[in-house]
């Protein structure tokens, strides 16, 4: 697997005008999702665990009944936020979605 690409803040915010739902704070770029019930953010975590462990590149994770959350930087880049965390942030905003459009 090829060295991730550490991102520079500018790289970053351009990257995000595409993912409305993350946003850069600090040293991670994070989001938050409120699925319809507790068992839908179960079923939503798993799908995502499915798309972190493809990608090998695993997310901070924190769940409360029906609210996800969120967090991504690179620990093989010293903790920075790389082009790893953009691709899975796309993953995780995709799988959202079709969780969330079934409302």
């Amino acid at each position: 697997m090829a060295a991730p690409n550490i991102l520079t803040a500018e790289e970053i915010d351009a990257a995000l005008t595409s993912l409305s739902d993350w946003k850069r704070d600090g040293d991670v770029i994070a989001a938050s999702y409120a699925l319809p019930s507790f068992r839908d953010a179960l079923a939503f975590l798993v799908r995502v665990g499915f798309e972190a462990e493809a990608m090998n590149h695993h997310p901070e994770i924190a769940n409360v009944y029906n609210r996800v959350w969120f967090k991504l930087n690179t620990h093989d880049a010293g903790g920075a936020v790389t082009d790893r965390d953009i691709a899975l942030a796309r993953q995780i905003s995709g799988v959202a979605r079709a969780f969330l459009d079934r409302r």
